[in-house]
């Protein structure tokens, strides 16, 4: 029986590409022990149309951020008819902007933080103080980009001077901002995987946040418990959450939800469709004390790989 042919997409241009490269290489090792013959593309050096004349069986997505999540390359995918990994067009998306996925948590009464959203067409009008209080934001308030992931861009604000200072350096970045409460307490981030969550761990960063060096780098530190510390019916309560958030998104492979936990309330920030895959990330983490080990995760996203996801 002929190996199955993976085209592992990795890298791209978006400033996500170096975690990309990170997944890509633990993903392709484990590609590799499971026997399959494994080829890499990278968009950043050469068009994606091209992967319509490659003889592969099945795409495995390991990009990250803008161009790799947001349902762009997904549909490419879908045009060649090749079947994929993770979720499709329309859930990337969607999952990618956090106006679209805030907008469905609370039509389906899923807590997130309040909120205001701004585009780059209302920065020069827009009346800050006006905002927070009408949209009943209160202090600290963190400030960050619409559409990108790995905590880029991502500040927080304790008052007033702070928030406008840091408006103006983020608006010289970025077409579209959110601005939240900042909500105190637990880190808590669910993996789903097929539909079904199968763990909660929570985090404790050396670091003001869980930001991107917290996220990907040894040096900060941050302190993983797996479980997360919270009551049994609480850690059946965020499970249940983003299952339920996964449903509603129509999310499909792996998944990971991001939580806060205050006040005995889990705040849910967002949902990311195209999780880490790097030695430090937390769905492989979580996966494990599953007892399943990342070899058979990664073989599991293959099988599960389709198209029309």
């Amino acid at each position: 029986m002929p190996k199955k042919k993976i085209l592992v997409v990795l890298g791209g241009t978006s400033r996500e590409r170096e975690v990309s490269l990170e997944s890509a290489k633990s993903c392709i090792a484990a590609l590799k022990k499971t026997g399959y013959q494994v080829s890499k593309f990278d968009p950043k050096f050469l068009p994606i149309s091209e992967i319509g004349k490659i003889d592969v069986d099945v795409i495995f997505n390991a990009l990250h951020g803008k161009g790799g999540e947001d349902g762009r390359v997904q549909s490419f995918f879908e045009y060649f008819r090749i079947p994929y990994t993770h979720s499709g067009v329309l859930s990337s998306m969607i999952t990618m902007n956090k106006y679209f996925s805030k907008q469905l948590f609370i039509k389906n009464r899923i807590r997130t933080p309040n909120y205001f959203f701004l585009n780059r067409k209302d920065y020069l009008s827009v009346n800050l103080m006006k905002k927070i209080k009408k949209n009943k934001l209160n202090f600290p308030i963190v400030i960050k980009p619409n559409d990108e992931g790995s905590s880029i861009g991502v500040k927080i604000c304790k008052n007033l001077n702070s928030l406008k200072t840091q408006f103006k350096k983020s608006n010289n970045n970025y077409d579209n901002l959110i601005f939240e409460t900042y909500i105190p307490g637990k880190e808590i981030q669910v993996a789903v995987v097929g539909g079904k969550s199968i763990g909660a761990i929570e985090l404790r960063p050396k670091r003001k946040f869980y930001d991107y060096k917290a996220k990907y780098k040894k040096s900060a530190k941050t302190l993983h418990i797996m479980p997360a510390e919270i009551s049994k019916k609480k850690y059946r309560e965020v499970l249940r959450i983003s299952k339920k958030a996964n449903k509603i998104l129509k999310c499909k492979g792996i998944v990971r939800c991001d939580f806060r936990f205050y006040k005995n309330k889990f705040f849910l920030l967002e949902v990311n469709t195209q999780p880490g895959m790097t030695s430090l990330s937390l769905v492989p983490e979580i996966a494990k004390h599953s007892k399943i080990s990342f070899v058979q995760l990664v073989k599991w996203m293959v099988n599960d790989a389709s198209i029309s996801r």
